[in-house]
């Protein structure tokens, strides 16, 4: 039997470029809360650590990251690779903007490792505690600088806290492919991403620190398999589309699968039941991919606790209401300016992790300095996002000049 053709994105003929569309207050308002969870969950030992993601599930704040990024490369990146705009334009507009993306991130991921290497530096001097140049994989920084600084400048020797952008700025280098395929067929990049997560997992494939040992922490072979299923997920937006239809018994059976997971985490019976018949299948030799919490590697139930959620959360219209709304202005506000909210969070993040360590007799700073680097990364956010509000008040007070302009050929007294 002949497969249908699939339906293309288009826009209208005539047009060079893509229409702009109105932005979905989830992406921002998910990618921001994800990135308030990444700060707090970089602080071990704040009281607040204890109520983000990672402790109602197996996948955290790291997954969700990944996907809203996916979404927005989808949504941002594919209008440019659409059989008319690549007739018009060629194939080079469409790609540089996304090369030129990763390059930024891996600046700004050499900028956050040097200030993350700074601020421990500092700390060991200020507060005299030598036991902060070796935390995170700093040692080799200090104790083999010639070595460490080209693994650092090659992306081989990562810090603890700081190694999330080398990851993404990899995907996407390979996004343009992954459009282009998921643009033509949606399923099969669905299973070449399937195959090369499997492959990894199986096979233990991963790229290398140098120098030292070990591999990196955000195994891109892994990972790549959240950003293309967001990737899916903003190509599908972009046609007002869904990537998965609603189900009423997939809703179910995801709703089943995200409370199983509760209770595996927090019902000590389930969990020690649930872990010994994950080992069993083990011991009966399924691959370790399959039935273990690995972060790395992406391991099968992080992987379909974060598809769960996603697919939950995409099938409640109260939570695009809750997204558009005055409450969750903030969040939103913080995930349009993602890259320099994340920036940030990270730096203020160490430096939290410093003066908790140097000043462990101010019992109140574990829990008002959470709240202060919260305020200041709103207040980052609302800095950078100063153009945009200007642009909308220009645009308001355009609309009522030619609201208040008399029509012509009318009479004014």
């Amino acid at each position: 039997m002949s497969q249908p053709e699939p339906k293309l994105l288009s826009f209208p003929k005539g047009t060079r470029q893509p229409q702009r569309r109105p932005r979905d207050p989830r992406i921002d308002a998910f990618r921001g809360l994800a990135l308030v969870m990444i700060f707090i969950d970089h602080m071990p030992g704040n009281p607040y650590e204890h109520y983000t993601l990672r402790n109602w599930g197996f996948s955290d704040a790291a997954e969700a990251f990944f996907v809203m990024s996916g979404v927005a490369a989808g949504l941002a990146y594919s209008g440019r690779f659409l059989p008319e705009a690549r007739d018009a334009n060629g194939l080079w507009p469409a790609v540089a903007p996304i090369w030129k993306r990763s390059w930024t991130l891996y600046l700004v991921h050499i900028f956050l490792t040097l200030w993350a290497v700074a601020i421990f530096a500092g700390g060991a001097d200020v507060f005299g505690m030598p036991e902060l140049f070796r935390p995170h994989n700093l040692a080799g920084v200090f104790e083999n600088p010639e070595e460490t600084l080209f693994g650092v400048v090659t992306l081989g020797h990562q810090i603890g806290y700081v190694n999330i952008l080398p990851t993404y700025s990899v995907l996407l280098i390979f996004a343009p492919a992954a459009i282009l395929i998921g643009l033509w067929r949606p399923l099969v990049l669905a299973g070449i991403a399937l195959a090369v997560w499997m492959a990894a997992g199986i096979f233990r494939i991963n790229i290398d620190n140098f120098p030292g040992t070990g591999e990196w922490f955000f195994n891109p072979f892994s990972w790549q398999l959240v950003f293309v299923l967001g990737l899916l997920i903003g190509l599908s937006l972009r046609r007002d589309a869904r990537l998965v239809p609603v189900s009423r018994p997939l809703f179910a059976l995801a709703v089943g699968w995200l409370l199983l997971v509760l209770a595996w985490r927090l019902v000590p019976a389930v969990g020690d039941f649930m872990n010994h018949q994950m080992w069993r299948l083990g011991q009966a030799g399924a691959p370790g991919i399959f039935v273990t919490h690995d972060k790395p590697y992406l391991s099968l139930p992080r992987l379909l606790h974060v598809a769960a959620l996603v697919y939950v959360v995409s099938c409640l219209p109260a939570v695009t209401r809750l997204c558009g709304s005055t409450l969750a202005a903030p969040f939103r506000l913080m995930g349009r300016q993602g890259l320099l909210v994340f920036s940030v969070a990270t730096l203020l993040a160490l430096l939290g992790q410093v003066l908790m360590d140097g000043l462990p007799e101010v019992r109140a700073l574990v829990w008002i300095y959470p709240v202060l680097g919260l305020l200041a990364m709103i207040g980052a956010a609302w800095l950078a996002d100063g153009p945009r509000r200007r642009a909308r008040r220009a645009q308001r007070e355009a609309a009522a000049v030619e609201a208040a302009r008399p029509v012509r050929g009318t009479a004014t007294a």
